[in-house]
């Protein structure tokens, strides 16, 4: 049994004594769906709504969800100069895209990234959203909050931190550090704001909601909303001379997990034989025809190509493996930051550590592990040389400590630990 949120989220979002409610989400929990909600409650109250995203992907998708949702009322997707809107936002008639603010007053509700909202200069918002506000940078937030009047941070706490490409360790342990995420600085200077928690994920299946809770949400945990044998996955095309390949991809239908191992070996970053691997998954998971079954479709439905996803944790990986798939496969292959937020039937993840001598922060970062095995609904094959369990034991976690400065659990380390741990179990050599 499930209890929801909403009726008590909505109640502190509108009639609560705080300028700011924080909702705490597991992957796939529903935020996009609260958000929604909370967009279409007010649309309906003709009360003007601001909602702030981190990236275009996440914009494009809560536009286009919300349109939906509310298709009498204008919503505005306030754009760089010369965005060309994609086909989920141009499909919509009550959708107005423009690049000025002056342009879309006609919106119930106005859509755009951080960044674009810090170039706004006029105008205040009785209400906002911040969605994915574990991803916003505390310096970003800043520059926008004082144009709302109360804020509904919606966000994953396990999810990825925000980064930057420049040297930030000056500010470290500082209250106004920018590089914290948004919602660590809000709670830190507001500890009367007691988090709402959403405590089931719709996407995670029950093979993998308990790998991912303990590996990443430890004091936090969550549960499937489906039971074993809600969903499966199988494949209308029979193999003959079975291939590592095959074995690995029937691993992961009968189980949701498979490691997909290839010999031990240091490589470059761009390990072609990993590359050619993740390609030669996702090309030979549509040759066999998989289908899955699950509550949004008891008949079973073809696993196609947008269905699928290649996780890696550099863009140059990602390149490498779209050099071995057929030009326009329709497979999205991108790294865990432009991933993040996004759903999919199978995954097929270029494990971070994979080839490597050494054990970095970025490569160690738990975030990025949660992205790459968190997209999916049924499966999840990962790709990775041997010898990972024993790169980690030569590499304990030795980041800097700072004064005032929260540490964040599980680390990379750990959280590495529990989920080769995991996947030791369905273990396929190749």
């Amino acid at each position: 049994m499930t209890v929801d949120v909403f009726p008590a989220v909505m109640q502190d979002f509108l009639h609560g004594d705080r300028p700011g409610v924080v909702v705490d989400s597991p992957p796939g929990a529903g935020k996009s769906t609260l958000v929604k909600r909370v967009a279409t409650h007010l649309a309906g109250a003709g009360e003007p709504l601001a909602i702030v995203a981190q990236t275009n992907e996440q914009v494009d998708d809560l536009v286009a969800g919300i349109a939906a949702a509310a298709p009498d009322s204008q919503v505005g997707r306030l754009s760089r100069d010369g965005y060309l809107a994609s086909a989920r936002v141009a499909g919509h008639r009550n959708v107005v895209v423009d690049s000025k603010m002056g342009n879309l007053t006609g919106s119930a509700v106005v859509i755009s990234t951080a960044a674009k909202w810090a170039t706004v200069t006029d105008g205040s918002w009785p209400w906002a959203i911040v969605d994915e506000a574990y991803q916003m940078r505390s310096d970003a937030l800043l520059r926008i909050a004082g144009r709302f009047e109360r804020t509904l941070f919606v966000g994953d706490p396990g999810q990825l931190d925000p980064f930057s490409v420049v040297e930030t360790e000056r500010w470290a342990g500082l209250s106004w550090d920018p590089q914290q995420s948004a919602m660590a600085v809000l709670l830190a200077h507001n500890p009367s704001i007691k988090p709402h928690r959403l405590e089931v994920s719709w996407r995670l299946p029950a093979t993998a909601a308990p790998v991912v809770s303990e590996a990443f949400y430890p004091y936090t945990p969550f549960t499937s909303g489906t039971g074993p044998e809600d969903r499966s996955l199988f494949f209308r095309t029979r193999a003959f001379g079975k291939s590592t390949v095959d074995y690995s991809l029937e691993t992961a239908a009968a189980t949701g997990w498979a490691l997909h191992e290839l010999p031990r070996r240091q490589t470059l970053r761009t390990d072609a034989e990993v590359a050619r691997a993740c390609a030669q998954l996702a090309t030979r998971l549509l040759e066999r025809s998989a289908v899955a079954v699950s509550e949004k479709a008891p008949d079973g439905a073809p696993v196609t190509a947008d269905r699928i996803a290649i996780g890696t944790a550099h863009r140059d990986q990602a390149a490498a493996v779209r050099a071995h798939l057929p030009a326009d496969t329709g497979i999205t292959v991108d790294t865990a930051n432009r991933l993040q937020g996004r759903e999919y039937d199978v995954t097929i993840v270029w494990h971070p550590l994979s080839g490597r001598r050494d054990a970095t922060a970025f490569h160690l970062e738990s975030g990025r592990l949660c992205v790459l095995t968190s997209r999916h609904r049924h499966a999840c094959v990962v790709v990775a040389r041997a010898g990972i369990p024993d790169l980690l034991d030569a590499h304990p976690s030795t980041g800097r400590m700072y004064l005032n400065e929260a540490v964040k659990f599980p680390d990379g380390w750990e959280a590495n630990q529990a989920v080769l741990a995991h996947l030791s179990e369905h273990r396929v050599p190749a």
